[in-house]
């Protein structure tokens, strides 16, 4: 379930985190995922921010890896994009 930041107090963000039920975090907008600790995503205004619990999650609802955290899976994205 992708959760939006503005849906959510800070204290119950930081429950969930905790308790490993968020992991990764997207753009809402670019339609990028990444961890909790990438630079680019720490950047991002909240209004933008989703969390998600896990990659597969990130990527049924049409998330694509960042180029800054997750690079390898970036890299294979855009070769798949391509269709080298």
């Amino acid at each position: 379930m992708m959760i939006r930041h503005t849906a959510i107090s800070d204290q119950e963000l930081r429950i969930l985190i905790r308790r490993a039920e968020i992991t990764f975090a997207g753009n809402k907008k670019l339609m990028i995922y990444g961890t909790l600790h990438c630079k680019s995503g720490k950047r991002m205004k909240r209004e933008n921010r989703v969390f998600f619990a896990n990659e597969e999650e990130a990527k049924a609802n049409g998330f694509r890896p960042c180029g800054n955290c997750k690079k390898s899976l970036y890299q294979q994205w855009i070769y798949s994009v391509k269709g080298n």
